[in-house]
């Protein structure tokens, strides 16, 4: 289920940090790890979903919106923390926007990259989690 999870922040007056553990604080082993910077103003990214691979979206710097969609309904989150992030699961179209001047994006993947797990067309997306759905008797 996709959710904003708190991380631990460990505050010092030097500066504050904060940690994410595989299979500790994040609810997956971690295999990849990409950041995403110097978003053009007005541009998106993500615009896709994956069928295996499950991630976690930190704004580690600077803010941005995520919206995330099962294909039946959308939620928009505000990601501008960094202390916390945003659980994405599998079948999930993602797309980021709104990105801030010097915004970072880091995200935290449950599988090494793989093409074939992308679903890069959103009417091939509603094809496949209503597949998903229908196999499933819902």
């Amino acid at each position: 289920m996709n959710k904003i999870i708190d991380l631990p922040k460990i505050i010092d007056p030097r500066g504050n940090l904060t940690v994410a553990e595989g299979l500790r604080n994040i609810p997956f082993d971690v295999k990849r790890v990409y950041w995403v910077y110097d978003v053009p103003g007005g541009e998106s990214r993500g615009g896709h979903s994956h069928k295996e691979c499950k991630e976690f979206i930190i704004a580690v710097s600077g803010s941005f919106h995520v919206t995330l969609d099962d294909g039946t309904s959308r939620k928009t989150y505000l990601l501008n923390h960094p202390y916390q992030g945003l659980f994405v699961d599998t079948d999930t179209w993602r797309t980021l926007d709104d990105f801030s001047s010097g915004a970072v994006c880091l995200v935290l993947a449950s599988e090494f990259y793989e093409e074939s797990d992308y679903i890069r067309e959103y009417d091939e997306f509603l094809r496949y989690v209503g597949g998903k759905r229908g196999s499933q008797g819902l």
